[in-house]
């Protein structure tokens, strides 16, 4: 008789589509306004990748004292407050045509960004159940999953068929519709008066438990900022522009084929039978991609990146989560997100600048070595705990 507690209630689905159009968004511009950039605005490759860095610093900069917030304020209702700004955000993109303040916006968006997505994971830990949280997180993340291509699909076929008004016009629909889900999510705060303390110390800016694990994730966030950030105009390079949504297609894909899978193997044998194979997995899809050359091997090495980085982060996110109490999955939240952007920001430059300077191929190259050193790194800390 299975007794399992349900995953996919409304509550859940209510967030799971909410988190879904806050990265639809997120996507879709991180995969178009560097072209954007360099199109429109005739800014060069290190220009266009900081309009992802500067995005994300913002982020970095608010993200350790959002669980302090989620206490103060509440889980739900700092959620909504934060889709407000995101979402107006998003309509701001149709008006602001100078770079600067193109800039400026990217900065200001990236806090709401930063809020939401702590608010949101946050809450998602409070309503899946306990026992079955590597599975039930893990099919929050495929929110995640599903807008990597939904997103950068969507993004591309705009721009490419009709112009980037339309583009942005289409994100402020879709964010308002997500903005309007987030009604229906019920308060799930269970706070004390211990929580709502005023005043900040280091535990209200990190969750030290969840530091092992979240500084890996944020290497591997490094390695994966050559595919956020730099993916389209590798693509426009090598003449496989159009193939660009076709890759994010077949990346999504595989990820939603294996999420059940790997979230019940996480759950039933532990985290080492999933992130092994996936730093194995996401190291060859990164390999594959330096030395790409032609529309197959393009698109096996987004399968290849879709399998390792789908089981690697929602794997790790749920690590950093269990590693401490559930009155402190708000910190553990913002810490693994705070570690995780920051790999993403760093990257987002880095590699830039190393693209700019041994070619994309190299980067590539590069980031697929680091993926090896993080395996390294991790099997370490394993036998560390084991002895």
């Amino acid at each position: 008789m299975n007794n399992k507690e349900p995953i996919w209630t409304k509550p859940f689905i209510s967030l799971f589509l909410t988190n879904l159009s806050v990265f639809i968004v997120f996507y879709g511009l991180v995969s178009t306004l560097p072209l954007y950039a360099k199109d429109a605005l005739s800014r060069t490759d290190e220009e266009a990748g900081l309009l992802m860095t500067i995005f994300l610093v913002s982020a970095i900069i608010v993200r350790p004292f959002s669980g302090k917030l989620l206490d103060i304020v509440g889980k739900r209702k700092l959620l909504l407050i934060s889709l407000f700004f995101y979402l107006i955000c998003t309509v701001l993109y149709y008006f602001i045509t100078p770079f600067e303040g193109l800039l400026a916006l990217r900065f200001f968006q990236g806090i709401w960004f930063s809020i939401v997505t702590t608010a949101a994971g946050s809450l998602a830990a409070d309503i899946v159940p306990s026992t079955r949280r590597g599975a039930g997180l893990g099919y929050y993340v495929m929110s995640t999953n599903l807008a990597v291509v939904i997103g950068p699909f969507i993004a591309l076929f705009i721009i490419q068929s009709y112009s980037y008004d339309a583009l942005f016009i289409l994100m402020s629909v879709l964010m308002t519709v997500g903005a309007l889900v987030a009604l229906l999510i019920p308060k799930m705060d269970r706070a004390t008066s211990e929580n709502k303390s005023k005043g900040f110390t280091w535990n209200d800016l990190f969750e030290k438990k969840a530091m092992p694990i979240a500084f890996l994730a944020s290497l591997i966030a490094f390695s994966y900022a050559s595919v956020l950030s730099y993916l389209s105009i590798y693509a426009q390079e090598k003449g496989l522009l159009p193939l660009a949504s076709f890759f994010f297609v077949v990346f999504a894909a595989v990820m939603l084929i294996t999420r059940p899978f790997t979230g019940r193997i996480f759950d039933e044998k532990g985290p080492a039978y999933i992130l092994i194979p996936g730093f194995l997995l996401f190291f060859l899809g990164l390999f594959i991609l330096s030395f790409m050359n032609s529309a197959g091997l393009f698109l096996i090495a987004g399968a290849f990146v879709g399998l390792g980085y789908g089981a690697l982060v929602p794997s790790m996110q749920t690590l950093a989560i269990q590693s401490t109490t559930h009155q402190r999955s708000g910190y553990a939240t913002a810490t693994f997100f705070t570690l995780f952007d920051s790999g993403l920001a760093v990257g987002s430059y880095v590699l830039g600048f190393i693209a700019v300077q041994m070619g994309y191929r190299n980067m590539y190259l590069l980031s697929s070595l680091l993926v090896l050193a993080v395996l390294a790194l991790y099997v370490i800390i394993i036998r560390k705990r084991h002895n």
